[in-house]
């Protein structure tokens, strides 16, 4: 097959009947243009075009070959232009199950009104997604943020607190005949009681984290489903009030202590530097620190 900048040379001119305005089309010079067809013309071993005064003429052979390659030309820019397309048309978000069902799904929809021709497509993974490769067009992570080459904004910091449903605190409470204390916590139900993040906040509650059972408790592999645990009275659990606070406004959750303690994590929005400029993204960042400002803003209960 001859070299398809050639044959793209051709196309342009055989459409044009002139070899500068095939360079123009292309962004070549005439010279440039003549030379990819006579090296054509060489390897066909026949000529392509007639040339006359102010106009390329095609030759018999180059009649039979233009209409051909101009379609196959129509079917390339459609094939890109369809990708390009359902590109443009799809938003692909993966975040963990924690902050997809904690935090995001409650305002997403907020972002679907305000950009009713984009589709969204959440995936809630803890997998690893190459958002080089094309896998998905954001990320939402827990982490410290430090991902060399991605572009990264942090969203809300990961601060943990025991929490616990309203009736579970009412049950303990009645049992102690006193307002539960910090130091209550280690001969309690705690949830994931081998958790170090227990002994981050027991310590800055000036508890004793050695107290804490060993081995014993409840033992969830997500915040998601360690907060539907609580609300369910399984026990104390340590979660992030700002993905709670739909929770405990509504009731089913409540926070007993005004300490609330970090290990230094947040949740991020991650993007490929190459990225950051396509439109749908740029839509979506902007409405995701906007939704995270009014979610800061709002009444702390």
């Amino acid at each position: 097959m001859p070299p398809l900048s050639a044959i793209r040379v051709f196309e342009a001119a055989a459409r044009n009947e002139n070899f500068t305005a095939a360079a123009a089309e292309l962004g070549m010079t005439q010279a440039a243009v003549s030379y990819q067809v006579k090296a054509l013309e060489e390897r066909i071993g026949s000529p392509l075009f007639v040339r006359e005064r102010g106009r390329a003429r095609l030759t018999p052979i180059g009649q039979r070959l233009a209409p051909a390659l101009g379609q196959a030309f129509d079917a390339i820019a459609a094939a890109f232009g369809s990708v390009r397309a359902e590109d443009d048309a799809l938003l692909t978000i993966t975040t963990t199950h924690t902050f997809a069902n904690t935090w995001l799904v409650w305002r997403l929809g907020g972002f679907q009104l305000a950009h009713p021709d984009l589709a969204v497509r959440l995936d809630t993974s803890n997998a690893l997604v190459d958002l080089k490769a094309g896998e998905a067009d954001v990320a939402l992570r827990a982490g410290d943020g430090d991902w060399p080459g991605a572009v990264v904004d942090k969203l809300i910091d990961i601060d943990f607190t025991p929490m616990c449903s309203p009736r579970f605190l009412t049950d303990i409470e009645a049992e102690l005949k006193r307002s539960v204390e910090p130091s209550d916590l280690p001969s309690l139900p705690l949830m994931n009681p081998d958790d170090v993040w227990w002994e981050t906040w027991l310590t800055e509650a000036g508890v004793d984290p050695g107290r804490r059972p060993k081995g014993r408790g409840l033992r969830l592999d997500s915040q998601a489903n360690e907060g539907h645990a609580a609300m369910g009275g399984q026990g104390f659990v340590l979660l992030t009030p700002a993905l709670w606070r739909n929770d405990v406004a509504d009731g089913r959750l409540v926070q007993p202590f005004a300490q609330v303690s970090s290990r230094g994590f947040g949740y991020w929005l991650v993007i490929p530097p190459e990225r950051r400029s396509v439109p749908k993204i740029k839509r979506f960042r902007e409405w995701l620190l906007a939704a995270v400002a009014r979610a800061e803003a709002e009444p702390r209960n």
